[in-house]
Formats: structure tokens, sequence, C-alpha cells
């Protein structure tokens, strides 16, 4: 595991923590906003950017998700990273693989961070989204990736639907922070704490959180109501990866995903939606969380189970609340 100081390559611990052993996530560190404004220094074109992706990251999996339901695979170039995470951080496949950097034909993913910046300091995170023109990263926040590609590349696709509507997007900030810190983050958190003490307020919130949604998703159909929006893909992420990695390897193992009855109607839903089964990737998952977190699974031994069954029935479109 690594990080760049000053552009520079070092090795570092992958979850840095405070006094107390809980998990400091850093924040993401290139934010500039793709807009369809004629005079951005980032203007929203066809074949113009790049995302550089994980089939095993939660974070880069959000923005694979958004390329695909709006039909932006043709409008935004992507290349996926090898699963393992050792000490050169995420790497590239050998040319001719899925896991090759088609652009700048890196042997690893810091190198696109000096490109872009020769005296960056921090962490080397996906997603990237790149700007071919620029030479340059334009984004690694997840969350901002996702809303430019909800929005500003409408022009050039005809998926117009709009998962971040302006009359829901009080709740949808509402329940997205709450799902941050408690669902998406607080696997992390219960993961990687390195007291007990932590780790407990972690898992009780986690599962407090979990609890809260279940109510919600006994009421109605979606996070915020009928209408699917990117609360939802924000919360899926986590929801795919929680009873096949964060159960076991994160010690969340008050109860699967499985054991909650609307929690789990509601993914197998999600996971059933075409566009959305083909960017799960469970073998590449597991072998990311358990062959690359050496200070969790010091063996980097791969467990074949546990079975899933995701493609089982589900009755969500026939919603009714419980009464």
């Amino acid at each position: 595991m690594g990080i760049l100081v000053n552009g520079q390559w070092q090795q570092a611990p992958l979850a840095p923590n405070d006094k107390a052993g809980h998990f400091i996530r850093p924040a993401s560190s290139f934010r500039h906003i793709i807009t369809k404004d004629e005079n951005s220094k980032f203007k929203a074109e066809p074949n113009r950017y790049h995302l550089y992706l994980s089939y095993a990251c939660p974070w880069a999996c959000r923005t694979l998700i958004f390329l695909s339901l709006k039909k932006l695979e043709n409008i935004i170039s992507f290349s996926f990273v090898e699963p393992l995470m050792l000490e050169n951080g995420w790497e590239f496949g050998p040319l001719g693989s899925e896991s090759q950097d088609p652009l700048n034909q890196s042997k690893y993913l810091y190198q696109i961070y000096q490109k872009a910046d020769p005296n960056y300091t921090g962490k080397v995170t996906v997603p990237v989204l790149w700007d071919k023109h620029t030479k340059t990263i334009v984004n690694n926040e997840s969350s901002e990736i996702i809303r430019m590609l909800n929005s500003e590349f409408n022009n050039f696709t005809e998926n117009q639907y709009d998962y971040y509507p302006k009359e829901l997007r009080k709740d949808i900030d509402e329940i997205n922070d709450f799902i941050y810190i408690n669902v998406n983050n607080g696997v992390y958190k219960c993961g990687f704490a390195n007291s007990q003490t932590a780790y407990e307020e972690a898992f009780d919130s986690l599962f407090s959180a979990l609890l809260k949604l279940e109510l919600i998703l006994s009421r109605q159909r979606y996070l915020v109501g009928v209408k699917i929006t990117e609360a939802d893909w924000r919360l899926f992420t986590t929801l795919i990866r929680f009873d096949v990695v964060y159960f076991s390897h994160f010690k969340c193992n008050l109860k699967r995903i499985e054991d909650y009855p609307s929690l789990s109607n509601y993914l197998r839903e999600l996971y059933q939606i075409p566009e959305i089964k083909a960017t799960v990737n469970f073998k590449q998952i597991k072998q990311h969380y358990y062959g690359s977190q050496r200070f969790i699974n010091p063996t980097g031994i791969v467990p074949k189970g546990p079975e899933i069954h995701l493609d089982s029935h589900r009755n969500r479109e026939n919603f009714m609340p419980l009464t």
C-alpha cells in the first residue's frame, strides 16, 4: 500500500486512523466540474473524457452504474484496473487485457496522478475522470462524477431520466448523508478500526442505520418514494458487497442483508436490472478485499463462498407497504 508525497510514491498504511482508533477517510483532491456551458474549462462533449474504474471498488462502481444507465459508454471511454492493490497500489494489466491503460500505457494508477500533478500529495484512488484534451484529472470524487454523468451529457444520450430531480433534492441529500456516514463509510469504519471501542461504535451505528433503512423500504419502494434516484444507487454498491465481503472480512456480522426482508427484496430488484448486473463482478470484489488487505487477512486467501441468491424472486414492482 502507498501514497504519493510531493509526486513520489511511498509506502504508507491503507487505513489512516485517529488516536482512538477510528478510521478517517481522506477527502478527494481533484474537484473540477464538467458542465454544458460553452465557456467551461471542462466542457461536456463526446470522446473527450475517460473513466478509470475498478469492478472491486464501490465508489468506482457508482460511476460505472451511471455510465451504463445513462447510456454514455460510447460518449465517455472507460477502462479497469486489476483487482489486487498491493505495494504499488492499483495496477494496470498488460496491453491487450481488459485492465490495460489504453490512453497512457501506464503500469500503475499513481502514474496517472503524477501526469496530472507532478507534485501531488495524497491517496491514489478510483474512480478517476481524465480529460484527454488537457491531459489531466478532472475529478476523483464519485459523488460529483455521478452528478455530471446524470445531467451534463444529456445532449448526447437517449436517456434523459434525472436521478437527482429538483423536487427531491433535499430528501436525496439528507438520506445520502445518513447512508454515507453510517453505511457506505460505516462498513469501512468497522473493518479499518484499530481499537475495540472504535469498532463497536461503528458496528452499532451501521446496524442501527440498516434497521432504519429496512423500515423505510417496508413503507415505500425506493429510498425517497416512488422514483428511483441517485440515493438508491449510492446505497446499492455497499449492499451488493455486504454479504459477500463486509459481513465476514470487515466483521459486520450481526445480520446479513439477506436477513432483512425489505432490504434484500430491494437489493434483488436493483441487481436484476440488466445494465446493473453487468457492473457487478463478485470474483474481483472478493479478490480485492481478501487478497489486497493483508493487514486484515494476512494469508490473502480468498473464500469460495458464500452462496448468494440475487436472481431469486422479488416483488418490488407490486410493492404494497407493510401495515
